[in-house]
């Protein structure tokens, strides 16, 4: 049997121990619970006095005997109170360990400080194993990906080096594409990296928004021509606004190769973009037909790692990175990005501010002025 399995056998009896331990565990403030107990031991202790000094007892027996009394009482109680404190002693020694499934089986009806602490401790083990396992799934998808272009890379130049096969344009075309493939996941691990060491310098600047849009879709169209795709862009005309392109070109990037990934060959992917100018931001919905997200993925699917089913003309689901990367540029901005309610089929909105603004300016007077072009 696996240790998920006896975890979650033990569950439920662990549970009900530990509830059985805290019989005064449901106030909503530890000092409460400290106070009942206090008042418990102390009635207990004057009760059991007077009883025994009515019946006769000398006060050098009764009051010894009282004071263990109570003693007793307070330990009984307070063990209970502080029961899923050691619980988490021994699941933190066991996740230091690299054992990420251990949980602490606080009570079902506390409500105190240690009960909410309980709880908060249980979501972040489950957010660790969850990080832990993706971890050991990009292991084997980085090695999936990095051996299909290279097995393919060999394959060519043996061949060539053999005399097999003539360097033609199309076998050299072939060798280009497989180490786009390369480039593509090695700035994807970049990325990630950047990510994890919280770097998020941007050269920020003005630029036509249109222009912008039609230079990320040329390389992508290139790439993309095997499938038949139709890109329809919408755009407002006139579209401004102030951000590290370099940046935004990976969310935009990332997220139109995404609709085309998941799109039936010979299919439409609509972008749309507009200003909103109340909100002094400019919106951009990325649409492809046909295809619709369930809602309770909506959110998983920009976690790391975590790869959608691979569509229509898709040779693989990637590494899972690359809406997380999207998720994260937009954040560097001050937008989002999310999918939304579309009848038409998967809606990727993306929101960018139309004017930058550091992070002093957003914890200083909040003018809503364009930022200086430094990054934040």
């Amino acid at each position: 049997m696996s240790k998920d399995g006896r975890s979650r056998r033990k569950g439920p009896s662990l549970s009900a121990r530990v509830d059985r331990e805290r019989p005064i565990g449901s106030f909503a403030s530890l000092k409460v619970e400290l106070s009942v107990l206090i008042i418990i031991s102390t009635a207990i202790a004057f009760v059991m006095a007077w009883f025994l000094l009515k019946m006769g007892w000398s006060g050098w027996i009764a009051m010894p005997l009282t004071l263990v009394v109570a003693l007793g009482i307070t330990y009984f109680f307070s063990r209970g109170l502080t029961a899923p404190l050691r619980q988490m002693r021994d699941a933190a020694e066991a996740m230091a360990d690299g054992d990420y499934t251990v949980r602490v089986h606080a009570t079902t009806t506390s409500h105190d400080e240690v009960g909410l602490l309980a709880q908060s401790f249980n979501e972040m083990a489950e957010e660790l194993q969850h990080a832990d396992q993706m971890r050991r799934d990009m292991v084997a998808n980085v090695s999936h990906e990095l051996r299909t272009p290279v097995s393919a890379l060999q394959a060519m130049v043996e061949n060539m080096a053999d005399g097999v096969t003539e360097p033609t344009p199309a076998n050299l075309e072939g060798i280009l594409e497989q180490t786009h493939r390369l480039s593509d996941l090695i700035a994807f691990l970049l990325d990630l990296s950047r990510m994890e060491a919280g770097a998020a310098s941007l050269q920020i600047e003005d630029f036509d928004f249109g222009d912008f849009i039609d230079e990320t879709l040329q390389p992508l169209a290139i790439a993309d021509a095997g499938h038949a795709h139709d890109i329809q862009v919408d755009l407002e005309k006139g579209l401004r606004m102030e951000g590290d392109q370099d940046r935004l070109r990976q969310l935009f990037t990332n997220v139109i190769s995404n609709a085309l990934k998941h799109s039936a060959d010979g299919t439409t992917v609509l972008i749309q973009a507009h200003e909103d100018r109340q909100q002094e931001t400019i919106v951009t919905n990325v649409v492809n037909f046909g295809s619709q997200i369930p809602p309770e993925a909506r959110t998983d699917i920009f976690r790391r790692f975590v790869k959608g089913k691979a569509g229509p003309g898709t040779e693989s689901g990637g590494t899972g990175l690359g809406l997380s990367i999207a998720r994260w540029a937009a954040q560097l901005h001050g937008g989002q990005v999310q999918v939304v309610d579309d009848p038409r089929g998967a809606d990727f909105e993306i929101t960018l501010p139309r004017y930058h603004r550091d992070s002093d300016e957003d914890e200083g007077d909040g003018d809503g002025s364009g930022g200086p072009d430094a990054p934040h």
